[in-house]
């Protein structure tokens, strides 16, 4: 599991349910096949993927390990590079933030991996369509 970035604030995926104020295990007798989605629900689903984004495990990691500390105002500048990047159309992106890179899936808004801009060691990026400098 990995970390959400809900309007610019860090949520533990597990914990989403709390978070968006959803009901746990509700049972339907309703097969899934024939249940209708309404038209608010697809609509909050879309304009909550404008605003949120999520970090995998591995970046996380990555952040902790390389001292990489982010504050709500940070995440919301990368949810709104992650947003430009969309709109553009690509799909999988290196985003330059102070410091740090983030190597991004764009089309599943997911933070990848992360490190340092200056380490030396891995300046080479593959499968990567756009640089987006924040």
């Amino acid at each position: 599991m990995g970390y959400r970035v809900i309007n610019g604030k860090l949520h533990f995926a597990p914990d989403l349910g709390a978070v968006c104020n959803k009901k746990n295990n509700v049972k339907n007798h309703i097969s899934d096949s024939t249940r209708q989605v309404s038209f608010k629900d697809t609509l909050s689903s879309e304009i909550d993927k404008n605003s949120s984004f999520t970090i995998s495990n591995h970046a996380a990691e990555r952040l902790k390990s390389r001292n990489i500390n982010l504050n709500e105002s940070d995440m919301k500048n990368i949810n709104s590079a992650i947003n430009k990047a969309e709109g553009k159309g690509c799909r999988e992106s290196a985003l330059v933030y102070k410091n740090a890179v983030l190597i991004t899936s764009i089309k599943n808004r997911t933070v990848i991996t992360a490190m340092d801009k200056n380490e030396e060691n891995q300046n080479v990026f593959t499968n990567i369509d756009s640089l987006v400098i924040v």
